[in-house]
């Protein structure tokens, strides 16, 4: 029977972390969560005394009030170590520079490989990337070190492990955060010490690596690294989207099975050159920890090192232990070195994934092997236990159940291996001999690319991806539903009056989430042509503009309205929004935002104003979004369409003529957006960017009447959208801009009158028109 005895201390620790390091968030101080955890361990150790010295027959209570013991004393461990973090984040210097919104200078330890901000985002020429790290000195003064994250133009020498010096404004982020600060505004940066030999042999390796699978081409090359070593800068938007609807991203993700390689390849080694148990330990843990460095310390894998460490230990000291216990240990460990982990959903899904495989596997093969062979039903149960653990966690992320998950994960699971294995020792054997390296890179695309056209597959078949509900109420119901599941399954009583029950919950607590959640989108589908190319969404008084082109997803603004902007992109379909252009800060452009956590990549942003562009931001940053402020001259790409920004220029302060105004051009024309600008700062914006004739213009402000007559007739625009509520208070649009868009020949969608309308291009310069209240075409300009 497994030892479950380190369970309870493992999940007390985690969710004490998970409360502890949110405490400040909801207006705790730091140290209320482990300050009435250590009190409650204390009354529990003077019990515990008690009945020891007292004890006689009662064997029963001390081991209950030892097991208690010890349940506290792990969760007051991790909170202790949250608190003594967040301490530390309220005393930076940064903090005060983020108060008084100045700037600094700063010393960052970059503490990860820096990661590219969405390729399919941002023009080539001007790459930018994500760096985490710890800021180690501000304004030439040692600081203690506070995790931070930055966006940065791509350049030589930032690396994991380098020493970069660069001038940023600082904006705290939530305490829930594992970043406590982001910075933004970086210009120039100064490398001033490069990565140390222990990392920078590990950078060059996966550098070249790269490089060589790059020339593999098609999607089997862009996965040779991801299956070998877990880097995934090179599978495009279309391959990701594909892997994750057909549950095989995993594979992608460095794990406790490619742990299990290194560490069972290096021990056996050991063996065979003679070695005695402690110094093949010693090899293990060797080869482990250069491999740890080779794939990065990603959560999935420091969680599988760690529990890997255990194990080895347990050897070296001739003492058995079972999976459960490694696991259990490796969290708390973990926990107490990081407290954030158990907010990270890569550490949950890692977590959650070896707990099924170890727990649910077994029972799920016997019951299975009663109707089919068990070598067949062994290698069912190990999918199916990984899927019914992560699907809770997974629906966190992204409300939809994969439903060919299982099947494409059965027929990935021969290939997976080999991909891995064969991909890993030509990375390593790539440098010495380039040519045998490369070789064995070619045996690894056959079956990177068999993985890829499953994941192609599976995700273009009928129903790939099942609505769900969102969030926890979603996870929750999955849980109960899972939970029945398993005891019908497992369960070898026959039938009676609880099997029946437990079926007939089981049917509800499935077929009613899944018609609330796919019902009313088929019906809002069916309502609007699906060949649009803009969108102008009626979000009330506010402006929210989606542009499409070929697949890709732009949003402008997110409206006032959570609740309207979710109406929009429950009509259109929209699940998917590459990139967000937050304008400014003002409610009526970004009061929405919550509407679309989760489902954006990027996040472009004018100049940051303190409370209210930290509260749209944070929460765009907590679900793993690439936040990136924004200057005129910045480039960059959504499908094959090209986006510049013309608007703000460098140093402009935050307000409404500071808005990004954004200039798309592609299949479906030249557009052009002006946010909120007034008449002087579009003189200036016109006089600087010198934009021309374009096809769609998004009417600056509403339609107030503070517009630049010179700068409408120099866009001659065909259409003219403006977001507009009707009855609104403000006069708008204003009577003075519409007979100006009339006299220059701009035809005008307004969304008080005609409700969300969308735009197809016609090819000729005009659009097709469709509105919620009323038809019509838009003519091409004469």
């Amino acid at each position: 029977m497994r030892d479950l005895r380190l369970l309870a201390p493992a999940c007390a620790a985690w969710a004490a972390a998970w409360i502890a390091v949110a405490g400040p968030d909801l207006g705790a101080g730091p140290a209320l969560v482990p300050g009435v955890i250590w009190g409650a361990a204390s009354v529990i150790l003077v019990i515990l005394g008690v009945l020891v010295l007292r004890s006689g027959r009662r064997r029963s209570l001390v081991a209950i009030a030892a097991t208690l013991l010890v349940v506290l004393e792990a969760a007051a461990l991790v909170s202790t170590a949250a608190a003594v973090a967040l301490a530390n984040r309220t005393a930076s210097p940064l903090a005060a520079i983020a108060s008084d919104r100045g700037a600094a200078e700063v010393v960052l330890e970059v503490t990860s490989p820096p990661r590219p901000m969405q390729a399919a985002v941002w023009e080539d020429e001007t790459p930018r990337i994500r760096v985490d790290g710890t800021v180690v000195a501000v304004d030439g003064r040692p600081a203690t070190p506070v995790p931070v994250t930055v966006g940065l133009a791509a350049s030589e020498g930032v690396e994991w492990g380098a020493r970069i010096a660069f001038r940023a404004r600082a904006q705290p982020l939530p305490a829930a955060e594992p970043n406590a600060f982001r910075l933004t505004g970086p210009a120039e940066v100064e490398i001033l010490a490069a990565p140390p030999l222990w990392l920078s042999w590990a950078g060059d390796l996966r550098r070249g690596f790269n490089v060589a699978a790059a020339r593999l081409g098609g999607d089997g090359g862009a996965l040779v690294p991801a299956l070998a070593i877990g880097d995934t800068s090179a599978v495009g938007p279309a391959l990701d989207a594909a892997m994750k609807t057909s549950s095989l991203s995993h594979l992608t993700a460095v794990s406790g099975a490619n742990c299990a390689i290194v560490t069972a390849a290096a021990f056996g080694l050991a063996a065979l050159c003679g070695l005695g148990r402690g110094a093949r330990v010693a090899l293990a843990l060797t080869a482990l920890a250069g491999f740890v460095v080779l794939v990065t310390p990603q959560a999935s894998v420091i969680r599988a090192a760690v529990m890997a460490v255990v194990i080895l230990i347990g050897l070296a000291l001739a003492r058995g232990g079972g999976g459960v216990s490694a696991l259990s240990l490796a969290v708390v460990v973990l926990l107490a070195q990081n407290p954030w982990l158990a907010r990270d959903y890569g550490f949950a899904l890692s977590a959650a994934a070896t707990a099924g495989l170890l727990l649910l596997a077994a029972p799920l093969a016997r019951r299975l092997s009663d109707v089919m062979p068990t070598s067949l039903a062994v290698v069912l149960a190990v999918p199916i236990a990984a899927q019914l653990a992560c699907q809770p966690v997974l629906v966190l992320l992204d409300p939809s159940i994969a439903l060919y998950g299982v099947p494409a994960n059965l027929l990935a699971a021969p290939a997976a291996p080999v991909g891995t294995v064969v991909g890993m020792i030509g990375c390593l054997v790539l440098p010495v001999l380039p040519s045998v390296g490369y070789a064995l890179m070619q045996v690894a695309w056959v079956p990177a690319t068999w993985i890829a056209l499953l994941a192609h597959g599976a995700s273009a078949l009928p129903a790939a991806r099942l609505a769900w509900p969102a969030d926890a109420v979603g996870a929750l119901l999955l849980v109960v539903a899972t939970a029945a599941g398993l005891w019908l399954a497992l369960a070898r009583a026959g039938p009676g009056p609880a099997r029946r029950l437990v079926a007939g919950l089981l049917v509800l607590l499935v077929a009613v989430p899944l018609g609330v959640a796919v019902g009313p989108g088929l019906v809002a589908r069916a309502q609007h042509p699906p060949d649009w190319d803009v969108a102008d969404c009626d979000v009330g008084q506010g402006d929210a503009v989606l542009v499409r082109s070929e697949g890709a997803t732009a949003l402008i603004d997110t409206g006032p309205d959570p609740e309207a902007l979710t109406r929009c992109l429950t009509l259109l379909g929209v699940e998917r929004i590459d990139l967000l252009v937050l304008t400014h800060w003002d409610a009526d452009h970004v009061g929405g935002s919550d509407a679309v956590l989760g489902l954006v990549d990027t996040v472009i942003h004018g100049p940051p104003d303190g409370h209210r562009s930290a509260k749209v931001l944070d929460a765009l940053d907590a679900s793993g979004v690439d936040s990136v402020e924004v200057t005129s001259g910045m480039r960059g790409t959504l499908g094959e369409s090209r986006w510049r920004v013309l608007w703000p220029p460098t140093g402009a302060q935050p307000g409404n003529d500071a808005s990004v105004v954004l200039q798309l051009d592609g299949a479906s024309g030249r557009a052009i957006f002006l946010g909120d600008l007034g008449e002087q700062a579009q003189a200036r914006m016109s006089a600087s960017a010198e934009p021309g004739p374009v096809d769609l213009v998004k009417v600056a402000h509403h339609g107030s009447a503070d517009q630049s007559a010179r700068l409408y007739e120099r866009l001659h625009a065909t259409v003219g959208i403006i977001g507009v509520g009707a009855d609104n208070g403000y006069g708008h649009p204003a009577g003075d801009l519409l007979d100006l868009l009339d006299r220059v020949g701009t035809a005008v969608v307004r969304s008080d009158r005609t409700g969300t309308s969308l735009l197809t291009a016609d090819g000729s310069g005009g659009y097709r028109l469709w509105v919620e209240r009323g038809s019509g075409d838009v003519a091409p300009r004469p």
